[in-house]
C-alpha cells in the first residue's frame, strides 16, 4: 500500500515549464485528477449559513496560517486560543440558565431548581414592560406582564427574587438594557440588606443600548442620552462594583434579528468600541474600566463557523485594545464572553429535535473558549421552558463538560487548515464592516441611517430564501416532515398573576414614604438636566426610597424625551 491509502493513486507532480501543471499545487492537481472526477451533491448548498463559499479541501496551499501571529498560546496575546492559560482545565465555564417568569416568588422557586440541579451562575430574564420601563399597572403593559420573563416594578420585588439566594455566594447575570441602571440599583440595595456591600458583588447586567436600536428595538430614550447612561454605570461601577460587569456587549440579539456571523462579529465589536470611545471621551482611563467589559455572543448551528467566529472576535478585540486605544493592563484586551445557544434555529416542528441543535451549538460554544453558557430548552419554540425541559439543557452542559472529553485539552480544533481560514475570512470581513461604519459617521450615526437594520434584513431575507427554496435544509420544516405531530407539553402562566402583581405595585405605592420617593424622583430629574452629573446615585437613592423602575423611567423620558425609528425600507 502506498502513503496514498487502499485504492487511492499517489498524485505526483512532475511537470517542466512548458507543461501547464507547473503552476498547479498538489491540491489543485488532487481536486482536478480525483475530487473532479465525482459529482457534488446537488441541490443543497455547501456554503456556511452566513454565505461564506467553502473550499471541498483546506490545506497548506491555500491557507496562509502563521502560527505565532495567528494562533500563539492560551493566556497569551493575541488570545486567539483562549483568555486563560488553563481553560477548562482550571476551570469549567458557568452553567446559566435563563430563567424568569410571572412574579417574583415563581421565579425565585426557578433559581432555587436550578441551582439544586448544578447551575453555577443565574441568568434573570425580564417581562416586556420590564424591559421597556413601565410598570405593571400602567395601561400598556396589560396582558404582557410576567408573560415572557419576570415582573420587577421595585426594590421590592428585587427583595423577593433573590430571597434565600445570598448574593456574595452567586454570580448573577440581568438582560435588562435601557431600564438597567434602576435594576442594578435593585441589586446593589439587596446586597445592602444582604450585608454584601457593592463591591463583592458579582455578576453581568446587559446595558448594551445600541444593539437594542440595530436589532432588538427594545429602547426608550434616544440614542445620546442612552450612551451617557450606559457611560454613567460603566464609570460608577468601575469605582463601586469592581467585580461587576457593567455592560454586556451582545451579538446575540443581533444574530436573531437574522444576521451573518461576520454581521455579528462585526456590529457587536463596533458597539464595543464605541462604548470604549465615549468612555475615552469622558476622560475615564481605557484600563480602569475596560477590564470589565464582556460580550455575548449566539452559537448557531453552522459548527465551524461560529467557533471561528468567537477565535476572531477575541484576536480582533485584543488588537484594537492594545493598538487603537493604547491599553496597557493585558486584562484589558482580553475579550471574555457568556454565550447563549440559537433561539431562531429551535423550530415548533419536532421540538424533540431541538435537543440534538442545542447540543451541537453548546459544544461549539465551548470549543470556542467561552466563559459561560446557557442552553435554549426544546420547548422554546412554543413557550417559556417547563422545569423538565430547562433540567434537560442544563444536562446537555454537564454531559459536554463531564463526558465528551473536549474540556480535556485547550482549542483542540486549534491548527484546523479549515477552522483558521475561517477565523481569518470573518475577520477580514468584520474589518471592512468596520471600514463602512467608520465612513457613516460611527455607529450612532450608522443606526440613524438604518445601516445595520437594511444589512441584517438583508442577510435575513437571503437565509429564509434559501430554506423556502429548500438549498438550505431545516429538518421538520423543509425535509424529513411529520404529518399530525402530537403537542408536547408546555409551561402556562395563570393568567391571575398579572392581578396579583398590580396590586402588589399599588400597595408599595401607597406604603412607602411618599415624600422620600418625591425628593429622589425630583434629584432624579434635576440631574438628569445636567450633563456632568452621574445619574447612578440618583438612581440608587430612589431606589431605596422604593421608587418604582417605571417612575425613574419617566422622569427620564420628561427629561429626554423618547426615540422614533424611521422604517428601513
Amino acid at each position: 500500500m502506498n502513503g496514498a491509502g487502499a485504492g487511492i493513486p499517489t498524485i505526483q507532480v512532475m511537470a517542466t515549464t512548458e507543461d501547464p501543471r507547473a503552476e498547479l499545487s498538489a491540491t489543485d492537481e488532487w481536486r482536478r485528477e480525483l475530487y473532479e472526477a465525482k459529482p457534488e451533491r446537488r441541490g443543497e448548498l455547501f456554503s456556511t449559513i452566513s454565505g461564506i463559499e467553502n473550499e471541498p479541501l483546506y490545506t497548506p496551499d491555500n491557507v496562509e496560517l502563521e502560527y505565532e501571529r495567528d494562533l500563539g498560546y492560551p493566556g497569551v496575546y493575541p488570545f486567539t486560543r483562549g483568555v486563560y492559560p488553563s481553560m477548562y482545565r482550571g476551570k469549567l465555564w458557568t452553567m446559566r440558565q435563563f430563567a424568569g417568569f410571572g412574579t417574583a416568588e415563581e421565579t425565585n422557586e426557578r433559581f432555587r431548581y436550578l441551582l439544586e440541579h448544578g447551575q453555577t451562575g443565574l441568568s434573570t430574564a425580564f417581562d416586556m414592560p420590564t424591559l421597556m420601563g413601565y410598570d405593571s399597572d400602567h395601561p400598556r403593559s396589560l396582558g404582557e406582564v410576567g408573560r415572557e420573563g419576570v415582573a420587577v416594578d421595585s426594590l421590592a420585588d428585587m427583595e423577593t427574587l433573590f430571597e434565600g439566594i445570598p448574593l456574595g455566594e452567586v454570580s448573577t447575570s440581568m438582560t435588562i438594557n435601557s431600564p438597567a441602571a434602576m435594576l442594578l440599583a435593585f441589586y446593589v440595595c439587596v446586597g445592602e440588606q444582604q450585608g454584601v456591600p457593592a463591591d463583592r458583588l458579582r455578576g453581568t447586567i446587559q446595558t448594551d443600548i445600541l444593539k437594542e436600536y440595530i436589532a432588538q428595538k427594545e429602547w426608550i430614550f434616544p440614542p445620546e442620552p442612552s450612551m451617557r447612561l450606559v457611560i454613567d454605570m460603566i464609570e460608577w461601577c468601575a469605582k463601586e462594583m469592581p467585580l461587576w460587569h457593567p455592560v454586556s456587549i451582545s451579538g446575540y440579539h443581533i444574530r436573531e434579528a437574522g444576521s451573518t456571523a461576520a454581521q455579528e462579529l462585526a456590529f457587536t465589536l463596533a458597539d464595543g468600541f464605541a462604548y470604549v470611545d465615549a468612555c475615552v471621551e469622558r476622560g475615564l482611563d481605557v484600563d480602569d474600566f475596560a477590564p470589565r467589559l464582556s460580550f455575548f455572543f449566539n452559537a448557531h448551528l453552522d459548527f465551524f463557523e461560529e467557533i471561528a467566529k468567537y477565535r476572531a472576535a477575541r484576536r480582533i478585540w485584543a488588537r484594537e485594545l492594545r493598538e487603537r486605544y493604547g491599553a496597557k493592563n493585558p486584562r484589558s484586551w482580553l475579550m471574555r464572553f457568556h454565550t447563549q445557544t440559537a433561539g431562531v434555529s429551535l423550530t415548533a416542528q419536532q421540538p424533540e429535535v431541538n435537543l440534538i441543535r442545542t447540543a451541537i451549538e453548546a459544544l461549539a460554544a465551548v470549543l470556542g473558549g467561552t466563559q459561560s453558557l446557557h442552553t435554549n430548552s426544546f420547548d422554546e419554540a412554543l413557550a417559556l421552558p417547563t422545569e423538565n425541559a430547562v433540567r434537560l439543557a442544563l444536562r446537555t452542559q454537564q454531559v459536554i463538560a463531564h463526558e465528551t472529553g473536549v474540556a480535556s485539552t485547550i482549542d483542540p480544533l486549534g491548527g484546523s487548515y479549515f477552522l483558521e481560514h475561517l477565523t481569518s475570512e470573518l475577520e477580514r470581513q468584520a474589518y471592512e464592516y468596520f471600514d463602512r461604519i467608520a465612513k457613516l459617521g460611527g455607529v450612532v450615526e450608522a443606526i440613524k441611517e438604518n445601516f445595520f437594520q437594511r444589512e441584517i434584513a438583508e442577510a435575513s431575507f437571503r437565509y429564509q430564501s434559501e430554506v423556502e427554496s429548500a438549498q438550505r435544509i431545516v429538518v421538520g420544516v423543509n425535509r424529513y416532515v411529520l404529518e399530525d405531530e402530537p403537542p408536547p407539553e408546555i409551561l402556562k402562566i395563570d393568567a391571575a398573576l398579572e392581578g396579583k402583581q398590580v396590586e402588589r405595585v399599588q400597595a408599595l405605592r401607597e406604603r412607602r414614604d411618599s415624600a422620600a420617593a418625591e425628593a429622589a424622583l425630583a434629584r432624579l430629574k434635576e440631574d438628569a438636566a445636567h450633563e456632568g452629573r452621574n445619574l447612578m446615585p440618583p438612581i440608587v437613592e430612589a431606589s431605596r426610597a422604593y421608587v418604582t423602575m417605571g417612575e425613574m423611567c419617566d422622569a427620564l423620558r420628561d427629561v429626554w424625551g423618547v426615540w422614533r425609528e424611521t422604517p428601513v425600507f
